[in-house]
């Protein structure tokens, strides 16, 4: 299963931010509890709507969307 078949963009929900489908939980939420150091288990002990396959999702996109940004250096 890809990335793409869990997370959405929809600017009716959380004003167009990528969710999780079906959740109103954004995917930098997730993102952000790991950093926090949250677990994968405590994530999903306390947003119970969530499966493990929606994290990895969430990381997923979140390594697509950096490998796709581009770097300009400005002229000095």
């Amino acid at each position: 299963m890809t990335w793409q078949e869990r997370i959405i963009i929809d600017p009716e929900i959380v004003v167009g931010k990528p969710v999780v489908k079906g959740t109103r939980l954004s995917v930098d939420f997730i993102i952000d509890l790991l950093a926090q150091g949250w677990s994968d288990e405590d994530i999903l002990n306390n947003y119970t709507g969530l499966t493990r396959e929606d994290i990895q999702a969430c990381l997923a996109y979140a390594g697509d969307v950096l490998r796709s940004e581009k770097i300009y250096p400005l002229g000095t």
